[in-house]
């Protein structure tokens, strides 16, 4: 029998680990999200077409609370680009990301050059929980 991990095995690991119940569409996204050991940066809408095309009878309203459900336990983070679409990225430490306009796609940017100083005082009674860093992109 081989040592390697499945991507069954990944997926429930990972809801376990935020102590969700492994329901079988939240097991399915979670093995497309993260299955093969590598992070994702998905819309609802992506996640949701991979979802079909892989044979999950999921409903899109179904990926928004799942997403959902797996950023208020720290599994994602969501990124607001605009207004109009959030993206989620399983990768959940601190980091700036790249967003291409053209393409409307969503990529990790490198941080070792990224400094952030002078931020403003915050209001009393509050704290900087998080500073988000999208650095949008054109083709010139």
């Amino acid at each position: 029998m081989s040592g390697s991990v499945t991507e069954r095995e990944r997926g429930a690991a990972w809801l376990a680990g935020a102590g969700l119940r492994p329901t079988r569409q939240r097991l399915s996204l979670a093995m497309l999200l993260v299955g093969d050991g590598e992070n994702r940066h998905v819309t609802a809408e992506s996640l949701y077409v991979a979802a079909r095309a892989a044979g999950e009878q999921v409903s899109l309203a179904t990926v928004y609370n799942t997403l959902r459900a797996f950023c208020d336990v720290g599994l994602m983070n969501e990124i607001a680009v605009d207004g109009s679409k959030s993206h989620f990225d399983t990768r959940t430490d601190d980091h700036p990301h790249f967003y291409w306009e053209d393409e409307n796609r969503l990529s990790d940017a490198p941080a070792e050059h990224l400094r952030i100083s002078g931020l403003p005082k915050p209001p009393d009674g509050t704290v900087v929980s998080q500073v988000d860093v999208v650095i949008r992109l054109k083709r010139a």
